[in-house]
């Protein structure tokens, strides 16, 4: 017995799907409907509900009365029998988290378009996509498995064994680039949906090399081939964007239309394609850790509500750890290129205040407001479980080869964490709090150089780490890596680029360009931005009554004198207003890491 569901994109010109669902006859007289508040692995509450339209309910030709129990939940009398249920769902959101339907493209992730038959959620679920009748060029991409007659790349019938396998996999939609590859011996899919001159061999070789990597960290001692049957990349290129969201056997991608490998320049390596590549790598690590490896209180998800956990700093912060360093690994970056992207993100986070204000466990805590709804204060009052998280995760590695004399690593904890997953199969119940410190305590017990003693301090320094706010201290312990870390100033129109004069003004906000003068974006604490009433989205227009620009910021700025007063002029709420600003000296606030000891640094970066 299972539930039936159709899709019909015919209405993509009003962004609108066409959704049935064809119940069977069932023992209960009452069904229970529901639709998730929030898709795994974005923590705020979405309410994808309130994209439905004309909820309605048949048996036969009799209409049934629907019962509204609240946003998200609905309930029928259906006496046991057969019944349709219709409705259709608005979609016009082009991020990875929801739906989107034009007549060039069309999304979904199951949490938005899929109403949930409570009853029958752990039956197999059945999905027939119907070939729309405007175009004859579509293809369908998805992890979801194809009924024998359904080839791939076709529309037809797709099914799942249960609800929660249903809205883990995404569809992708379109006259997309589609790219096949092997690794370990598994099926992968690079699906490119969107404008690009993307060097497609140049691309599938470098992916392919992460890939490898992540399989090679997690499975050297489970058989050397992932968990999943076959996976899919689900790439939507737009002409800005950035982001991508997990599943267990795909992701969903957004990226740039120039952020891809430059077939007319084959030694190429832009920043823009490091960071589609890292977040293909952020992605696909997800595939171990969250997708599988994951909190308590996600076992199981919990969608009708927020579900808390402390525990977020490890899922993503030590995926963001790994997602840069696989770059290297893999030969993509050289280990000079891994240390500059290392301390931007240092940089990053000792930018603001905020971990000054808040610690890890508060960060991954309150996610579902402080950081995915995040106001103007943030840098300030607020520190991100992604990039702190990942300092940790580098405190954590290197802590673990200092004591075992490189023999061990935070390689060897993430093995550790996926035999558990494996082992105790259908009794797993996730993680707890202290689940990652005591596997490194018996790392190092085990290690014959290490002292119970020893480990007996670094397990309360990692908690004091994750209680404190405060910056991570890894001066001394990278310098025992050869590595010396050190703090710069940073240029006047960049806070994360190094400025190479001696006269380095500080104001201490960051930008983007405006069709008039710039727009602040980011205003620190106690910095003369601050002190002259400069405030997030302010419009300036003119510093010492000269007007300026993204192109002239620098020039401007480098030829006023420190320490005296300047009128800056800016619009705010079509207002124009005049404050006096003072120009300080640079703030040393910009890390760089430089190895100053090869032999030393080669303990860090060799795998164990």
């Amino acid at each position: 017995m299972s539930i039936q569901y159709s899709v019909n994109f015919d209405e993509a010109n009003k962004h609108i799907f066409n959704v049935k669902i064809a119940i069977p006859k069932h023992e209960q007289s009452v069904l229970n409907l529901s639709l998730p508040a929030w898709i795994p692995g974005s923590y705020m509450i979405r309410d994808f509900s309130k994209n439905i339209i004309n909820l309605t309910a048949n048996k036969g030709r009799e209409a049934l009365t629907i019962k509204l129990i609240d946003k998200q939940n609905w309930s029928i009398h259906s006496g046991g029998e057969a019944f349709t249920v219709e409705y259709q769902v608005y979609a016009f959101d082009s991020s990875v988290r929801t739906a989107y339907l034009d007549q060039s493209r069309a999304f979904f992730n199951g949490t938005s378009l899929f109403i949930c038959v409570n009853e029958f959620q752990d039956q197999k679920h059945e999905v027939e996509l119907l070939a729309p009748n405007f175009t004859n060029n579509w293809k369908v991409a998805t992890g979801l498995q194809r009924a024998t007659e359904t080839s791939v790349y076709r529309f037809g019938t797709y099914y799942s064994d249960n609800y929660a396998q249903l809205i883990d996999c995404p569809v992708e939609i379109g006259d997309f680039t589609h790219l096949e590859f092997e690794v370990a011996g598994t099926p992968h899919y690079l699906i490119l949906n969107g404008k690009h001159y993307a060097d497609t061999k140049r691309l599938v070789k470098d992916v392919t090399k992460l890939c490898q990597h992540h399989i090679d960290l997690f499975e050297r001692e489970t058989g050397a081939k992932p968990p999943f049957k076959e996976y899919w990349f689900l790439t939507n290129i737009l002409p800005s964007g950035f982001g991508g969201l997990e599943h267990k056997n795909s992701t969903a991608l957004l990226c740039s239309t120039f952020d891809f490998p430059n077939v007319n320049k084959p030694d190429e390596l832009s920043d823009g394609y490091k960071t589609f590549l890292s977040l293909v790598s952020h992605e696909y690590f997800h595939n171990w850790n969250v997708c599988r490896i994951k909190p308590e209180e996600f076992v199981p998800y919990r969608l009708n509500s927020e579900s808390y956990t402390q525990q977020l700093w490890a899922f993503e912060g030590i995926t963001s750890y790994y997602d840069d360093l696989s770059l290297f690994r893999t030969g993509i970056i050289s280990f000079e290129d891994y240390l500059k992207l290392k301390s931007q993100t240092i940089s990053r986070v000792n930018r603001g205040k905020g971990q000054l204000k808040q610690n890890l466990i508060e960060s991954s805590f309150y996610t579902w407001t402080k950081f995915y709804q995040q106001g103007p204060d943030a840098a300030n009052n607020i520190v991100s479980y992604y990039t702190k998280g990942s300092l940790l995760a580098l405190w954590l590695d290197l802590t673990i080869r200092k004591a075992t004399n490189a023999a061990k690593s935070l390689d060897d904890v993430m093995r550790a964490l996926w035999a558990e997953f494996v082992n105790k199969g259908a009794d797993y119940k996730g993680t707890q709090l202290d689940t990652i410190i005591t596997i490194v305590d018996d790392l190092i017990v085990s290690d014959t150089t290490a002292s119970d003693a020893h480990s007996t301090n670094i397990r309360e320094t990692f908690y004091q780490l994750l209680n404190d706010k405060a910056p991570i201290p890894l001066t001394e312990l990278l310098a025992d890596f050869g590595v010396e870390l050190k703090q710069v100033p940073s240029k006047a129109a960049s806070l994360l680029d190094k400025s190479p004069d001696a006269h380095s003004p500080y104001l201490g906000f960051m930008f983007k360009e405006s069709k008039l003068g710039v727009d602040v974006m980011q205003v620190l604490e106690d910095s003369p931005a601050e002190k002259a009433g400069i405030s997030v989205q302010d419009n300036i227009i003119a510093i010492d009554n000269i007007v300026v620009s993204k192109g002239n910021f620098a020039n401007v700025v480098n030829n006023l004198a420190l320490n005296q007063d300047y009128t800056v002029s800016y619009i705010r709420n079509g207002e124009l207003f005049n404050s006096v600003i003072q120009l300080i000296d640079a703030v040393n606030e910009l890390s760089q890491m430089t190895v100053i000891d090869a032999e030393k640094a080669n303990n860090w970066q060799t795998p164990t």
